[in-house]
Parts: C-alpha cells; structure tokens; sequence
C-alpha cells in the first residue's frame, strides 16, 4: 500500500468520545500514511469536527453518523479504517456490518484488531469480487520473518528514550509522537519506533506491533527495528512508543524496552485522576509515580520528565498537577496537550551531545 495520502474514514460507531477510540484519535491528531476525510460516529456526534471534540483543535474532519450519511457527502473514498481497540480485539457486529457496507461500495478496509477479515471466507470473497483489500494490521508474522535477539542494540549509539506509562491508554505514542515531531522542528534527526497498529496506520516505517508477536521473538523484533532505524536514517535519537504499563495485570510491559532495548531514558506518563488499571477497582489501584520511578532505575534507565495525561482535570488542575509533581519529583513535568512537549528540548539535547 501507498504512504501517499489515500483518502480515509474511520469507523468508530459511538465510541468517539471515549478511550476505546484511541486508534481513531490517534488518526485525528495526525498521519502521513492516509488523509482522514471523515469519522463514522454516531447520531450524538454528527456534525461536529472530530478535533474540536478530541482536544478542542478544529481539524476540518466532519463526524458522521452513518456510514450511508459519509458516503453520500464525501467523494473519493479508498479506505475505511477500523477505528477502535475493543476488549480482547472482537469486532462487534455492528461494525462488521459496515464493513460489508464498505466493501460493497468498493472501499477497502484497514483492520487493527485481533480478528482477522482475511479469516472470513465471506469478507474475502466479497473484496475479490469488488477488487478491494482487506489489511489485517494485526496479523502476524510468519515465523522465517521474525528475528531473535543478538546484542547488536549494544553497537546504537544514539540515546534510545523509552515512552512508557503508568497504564493503558495514558498517551504514550502520542507524546512519543510529540516528542519526534517537536525534534524536527529543532532540526534534529529524531525517529519513532512503534510498537501497536496505530503506530503503523499513521505511517511509522519503523516498528512492530508487539501484542502480535510471538514472545520468543518480541525482544528480537524490537531490537531489529531500533538498529535497522538508527542505520538507516542515522538517527540523532530513537524514542519508543511503550504498550500497556509495567505494572497492568491485564498484560504487563515495558521491561523489554528498557532491557531488550536498551532504552537508557524514560519518559513516564500518568493520570493523577485514574485511581485503577483499566479505571476497574477489581483489576488493583495504580501504584504511586515516585514507586515507578523507582522501579525503572532500578532497573537502569533514567526517568528524565514525567507527563500528566489530564482526563477528567480542568485546566487549573492541569498546571496545579504540573507544579505540585515538579516539586515533588525535580525532574521536568510536561503537559503535552496543553503545552506540547518543548520543555523537554534543552534535555533531549543534552542527551544528544
């Protein structure tokens, strides 16, 4: 497929709002491998932009409330993206119903979840027929593709920053995302590797989606996609979109980045309003950010800033949340989306010195 702006909606069927549509916020705040023409929402979305209700940012991509209503106001439609990270990677029927809408209107269909259209006999019978793609994102690697580890992350000599959280769903890959772009403002030749599907859909070149690896092969693959990055760009400095969080029950990780990685810096990120993993009291209450901290250098690497992901905060919370753990921490304290990740610059810098 083309890195060319290819004309896209995202699915995301009354989930725009919440953190589920993490995929499709992802997609709204950017992407260089398609051009987002519109999201497929819901009656209590429709008309809006999808930035303005994302962060507030009008970004010209009108919320929709079918697929019918997208369809007959948009022109040139190529693909449709699936738009939502649901538990345990289903599809939910309401959607695959759309994607026959889709694929029966000659759009191809972009999939980031567990479930595979390309297992679905009829799904592909249908694409065929209508000479459209079903790209299963998430599939994995045959085994002679993927790479042990070797060692040779030890000969990159860049600085490698880890992008890790204190849970699922904190902005890791967007501040990571935050963090390449704000370097190359300055000049400077920084580069991302992702590790998830979003990643890949808004146009990383270098990564691998991690909960679609075999284990055996997870450290290996991250290493080959930070050595073959850092040799082929010859990149002042790498940063890593972390996954999940040390510590979540439901799929703790991390440590590989750190390890496997050797990523000698970590940016930390945390909601100081989530109370619980997953925000669910059952899965256990989030650990405090000093404990984190310390676990990580214990572990080797330098937690150089931590980020407040500010869900549920207003803004006066925001920069009292900011104050209170700069205090606390000594260490610099960014708020991405209110104040992008400057702040950071001076360090990132130094480190490349």
């Amino acid at each position: 497929m083309s890195d060319n702006n290819n004309n896209a909606i995202v699915l995301t069927n009354g989930l725009l709002t919440s953190s589920d549509a993490k995929t499709a916020h992802g997609l709204i705040r950017g992407t260089e491998r398609f051009k987002i023409i519109g999201i497929v929402d819901a009656e209590a979305t429709a008309g809006e932009d999808a930035g303005s209700l994302l962060d507030g940012q009008h970004r010209n991509i009108p919320v929709f409330a079918s697929f019918e209503n997208a369809i007959a106001q948009l022109s040139h439609v190529q693909y449709l993206v699936i738009g939502v990270a649901t538990v345990g990677g289903k599809l939910p029927g309401n959607m695959l119903e759309v994607v026959i809408k889709a694929i029966d209107a000659g759009i191809s269909i972009v999939n980031g979840l567990h479930e595979y259209l390309n297992d679905k006999p009829a799904l592909v019978n249908l694409a065929k027929s209508k000479g459209v793609q079903l790209i299963d994102v998430r599939k994995p690697k045959s085994r002679e593709e993927l790479h042990f580890w070797t060692g040779d992350i030890f000969k990159v000599t860049a600085p490698i920053v880890a992008v890790i959280g204190m849970d699922c769903a904190m902005g890791k890959r967007t501040t990571a995302r935050m963090l390449r772009q704000a370097c190359e403002a300055k000049g400077i030749n920084s580069q991302m590797i992702y590790t998830g599907q979003t990643g890949w859909l808004q146009g990383g070149k270098y990564g691998f989606v991690f909960d679609s690896t075999l284990n055996d092969f997870v450290s290996g693959e991250l290493e080959h996609a930070i050595v073959s990055c850092w040799k082929e760009t010859n990149a002042d400095i790498l940063f890593l979109e972390g996954q999940s969080s040390l510590r979540n029950p439901s799929g703790p990780c991390g440590i590989e980045l750190l390890i496997s990685g050797n990523a000698k810096y970590v940016v930390l990120l945390f909601a100081p309003k989530r109370k619980y993993f997953d925000n669910d009291e059952h899965w256990g209450a989030i650990p405090p950010v000093e404990t984190e901290i310390e676990i990580i250098e214990k572990l080797g690497s330098k937690v150089i800033a931590v980020a407040v992901n500010t869900e549920e905060c207003t803004t006066e919370e925001a920069f009292a949340y900011q104050k209170e753990y700069a205090q606390k921490l000594n260490i610099p304290v960014l708020l991405p989306i209110q104040e992008g990740v400057d702040p950071l610059m001076p360090v990132l810098k130094a480190l490349i010195k």
